[in-house]
């Protein structure tokens, strides 16, 4: 009896429908993780859009577990090497969500967790050689997250600043490089001669936006996250500690202390800059999600050097809306030309940067 095709056609179909789910979840969650992210990976066409999507949501999951407040680190671990297993069994994705019911983090990044399946499926969809890309980066930074959990078991603390170097590397400098494998799968202008440059610059690229977002959550992460990254060498070098790091007494040593870490963001930042200029200019999406980040990062370092009572005070330092708005707007009026992103990254630099009509 001929095989009808029926049970094949109505599973297609069942598939089709839960990669429509998924995609929706994804576009749906992913501004409720992260703002900048959420507008820059808009702006990317087609598969690599899905894969950004998809390698973004995933490294944010295992970030979610990594930051689980009531979670033993042991109990960290186990989950992170079932994340890592996910990519490998589709049965272990599908039942991912029930050994992070009791997750307790952010609303949003529980959510997320919850929906690890989802993930995984829009994952899946991925053309292989993408997944491929996929998985060894972010399986890189599940390793190294199980690795500083299992280390400081009650809370990160940064020892050295070559630990600190080490410590980015894995939570943001695997993600520079899953990018720039990613431009060169999906971006015919970027060949092999533009990626083999671009891939010696794609560390700074992520990690100077990773210093600019531990140094403007210092207490925040101190006091809320039970983890300091500033390395406990340079405190001390300083006359601070992790113990005093937000002491009154102790807080000219702390600024002091993380003038270092300010200056290695100025440096990494500049490494970032020359990522972006040699981005080929026919890349117009690759160019425009690159820009954004950049640029507040810059706005946002240039705020921290200049509110040294932000620490004291227990302040988040953040670019105001209009900034945001104006750099965003005149960052793609921009992107085409070297000389007017150069302009504007150094416009940033030195005072904020308001468009008159934006709001």
């Amino acid at each position: 009896m001929p095989d009808t095709g029926e049970p094949m056609d109505s599973r297609a179909a069942l598939d089709a429908a839960r990669l429509a789910t998924a995609e929706r979840f994804a576009r749906d969650v992913l501004p409720s993780v992260s703002r900048t992210f959420a507008l820059s990976i808009r702006v990317l066409p087609g598969a690599l859009g899905r894969a950004v999507l998809a390698a973004y949501l995933l490294c944010r999951i295992a970030d979610t577990l990594e930051d689980e407040p009531n979670l033993p680190a042991e109990a960290k671990a186990l989950l992170l090497d079932e994340l890592a297993l996910c990519f490998e069994d589709s049965s272990a994705a599908n039942g991912f969500p029930s050994l992070v019911e009791n997750l307790t983090g952010e609303a949003a990044h529980v959510r997320l967790a919850h929906n690890t399946d989802l993930v995984f499926v829009l994952y899946r969809s991925l053309p292989v050689g993408t997944q491929i890309h996929v998985r060894r980066w972010v399986g890189e930074m599940i390793a190294g997250m199980r690795k500083f959990v299992l280390l400081y078991p009650h809370g990160i603390r940064i020892q050295s600043l070559e630990e600190y170097r080490e410590y980015c590397y894995y939570v943001a400098g695997t993600v520079g490089y899953l990018l720039t494998d990613l431009w060169h799968e999906h971006a015919p202008s970027i060949g092999d001669s533009q990626y083999k440059v671009l891939r010696e610059k794609c560390r700074a690229f992520a990690e100077a936006l990773q210093t600019v977002n531990i140094l403007k959550d210092v207490a925040t992460d101190a006091e809320h996250e039970n983890s300091i990254y500033i390395p406990e060498d340079l405190l001390r070098l300083h006359g601070s500690s992790h113990a005093t790091i937000l002491a009154p007494e102790r807080l000219l040593g702390t600024r002091e202390a993380l003038a270092t870490l300010v200056q290695l963001a100025w440096h990494d930042l500049e490494g970032a800059r020359s990522y972006l200029l040699l981005i080929p200019r026919r890349a117009v999406p690759i160019r425009l999600f690159c820009v954004l980040p950049l640029l507040f990062a810059y706005a946002t370092l240039r705020d921290l050097t200049r509110t040294p009572t932000a620490l004291a005070r227990r302040d988040v330092v953040k670019i105001s809306r209009r900034e945001v708005k104006s750099l965003t707007l005149i960052g793609f009026l921009v992107i085409l030309s070297n000389r007017g992103l150069g302009w504007l990254a150094d416009r940033a630099m030195r005072r904020p940067f308001v468009v008159a009509g934006v709001r």
